[in-house]
Order: structure tokens, then C-alpha cells, then sequence
């Protein structure tokens, strides 16, 4: 592990990863399901998941207040909503806000890009895939991964939010997850923004129509996000919310079992 600056950035590189023959990660050598001398492997990778625990918690405990910024990697820059994820980067840099990215292209370049045009803390978690993604060129603090879960501890943990843009099945877990956590008390008053409400209003209309209707969610679930179409409106919304905490600092102190939108007796997140 170390630091190197690069052409101004600060980037950070944890461990050196051998690609495994055929392009494989070390995600999927940890699902696979192996032969019994596996017992002789999967100790030793447990230590290797605990260094990136650790590497990550190092590099990211001293960031400002931060918010992770999602979508898909696929977009292209004349794409409207890469200008949009480009201004509400630099609205979060103005207002003194990290932002927190998967370090790759598309939505995640454009909001890297506008947070360091704003003078802010750009922060990059890149994660190695069969196919390399490379960190874009506007990461202040870059960090690279080779398991995903340990790498969606880093987004909410170190975040006060999600600012949501259109993409596929990585943003949708990415925010299935944080509704999940604040439903069910493990995270509060944490600002969900599902930003372009042509691309969302499919979702929502399918949650009205049947976990709403059937009686699988709550009314006061759907008010666990905010769809916004505005770049100017992010950064308030996102305000408004952490300014209800009840606990000192950034983070509420409080019994999150207290909390109005938590249904303890839900098995949701089992």
C-alpha cells in the first residue's frame, strides 16, 4: 500500500491484485462454491478482506462530511445527464461536501469532475471487475477494491447521502441498499436523491402498484427518497433532511428504533 501524487492527485493504492487466468476476481473466488481442501484458502482470505477494511477506513476517516454520488458508467459525455451529475458535484463541493464516487466513467466521472472544478474533495472507490475500469482523471482520493461489499461499507459509511442518476443493476443495489438500512433503523435521516424523474417514475409507479398495494412496504417507505429534476435542488433537499438529526454532529446519537419510518417487527432485510 501506498500514496503517490499524480498530475495533483492524491491517489491511494491498495494492495497489488494477480488477475487470475480467464479474467477472474477475487469476488468470484470468494462466491464460488469450492472443493473441501478449500478450508486451506479461505482463512488466509479473510485476512485479505480485512486489510481492505482497513486500508479503506484509513484512507477515508478524516474526509469531510461526504455524499456518494451513483450511476451508470455507461453514459456518455453529451449526455444531459452527465452535465447535470457534473453541476450537482460541484453544488456539493460548494456547499463543503466530499463527494464519494465508484471511481469509473460516465456519472461517476462527470460528479468527480464537478466537485474538483469546485475546489472539493473528490473521492474515487474503484472496484477491480474481469474487465478493467480505470479510476477517472478528476479522483482526489482514489482507492481501489477487490470486493464489493467491502467497498458499499465505504459509500455509507463515509457518506451522509446518496444522490442517485439513471443507471443499471450496480446503482439500483447501491440504493435498494441504503433504503433498506434507513428502513430498518441501521442508518437515519439519510437523504436519498433519485435525480431524473422520467427515468424513475417506472420503479415508482411498480412500488405504488405492488409492494405498496400488497401491503409489502409502508406508505412512509416512499418518503425514504426525494425525486428531484433541478441541480439547484440537491443540495438543499439534502440540508433540510440532515438538519432534522436530533444528535449532536453530523450523525444522530438517537435511539433509531424511535424513529417514525422503522418497523422493527419487518423482516425486510432478512
Amino acid at each position: 500500500m501506498g500514496v503517490h501524487r499524480d498530475a495533483g492527485r492524491v491517489v491511494r493504492k491498495g494492495r497489488v491484485t494477480e488477475r487470475k487466468a480467464g479474467g477472474s476476481t477475487e469476488d468470484q473466488a470468494l462466491l464460488q462454491r469450492q472443493e473441501p481442501d478449500f478450508v486451506h484458502e479461505d482463512p488466509w482470505r479473510v485476512m485479505r478482506i480485512q486489510s481492505e477494511f482497513v486500508e479503506g477506513f484509513d484512507a477515508l476517516a478524516a474526509i469531510p462530511i461526504a455524499i456518494s454520488v451513483f450511476g451508470s458508467a455507461r453514459m456518455a459525455r453529451d449526455d444531459p445527464m452527465y452535465e447535470a451529475a457534473r453541476q450537482v458535484g460541484a453544488e456539493l463541493a460548494g456547499a463543503g461536501f466530499a463527494v464519494i464516487t465508484g471511481g469509473g466513467p460516465g456519472v461517476m466521472e462527470a460528479a468527480n469532475r464537478g466537485c474538483q472544478e469546485a475546489g472539493g474533495l473528490s473521492v474515487g472507490c474503484n472496484i477491480e471487475l474481469p474487465f478493467e475500469q480505470r479510476m477517472n482523471d478528476y479522483v482526489d482520493l482514489g482507492i481501489d477494491f477487490s470486493y464489493f461489499f467491502v467497498r458499499k461499507t465505504m459509500f455509507v459509511k463515509y457518506a451522509e447521502g446518496f444522490v442517485v442518476f439513471p443507471g443499471g443493476f450496480g446503482t439500483f443495489d447501491e440504493l435498494f441498499e441504503a433504503l433498506t438500512l434507513t428502513q430498518t433503523g441501521k442508518i437515519q435521516h439519510f437523504p436519498v436523491v433519485l435525480f431524473g424523474a422520467h427515468y424513475w417514475e417506472g420503479l415508482i409507479g411498480w412500488l405504488r402498484d405492488r409492494p405498496l398495494s400488497e401491503g409489502k412496504i409502508s406508505e412512509s417507505d416512499l418518503d425514504l427518497f426525494q425525486v428531484l429534476d433541478d441541480p439547484d435542488d440537491v443540495v438543499p433537499h439534502i440540508q433540510g433532511v440532515l438538519a432534522r438529526r436530533e444528535g449532536p454532529g453530523p450523525r444522530d446519537d438517537s435511539d433509531p428504533r424511535r424513529q417514525p419510518h422503522v418497523r422493527p417487527g419487518k423482516a425486510d432485510a432478512q
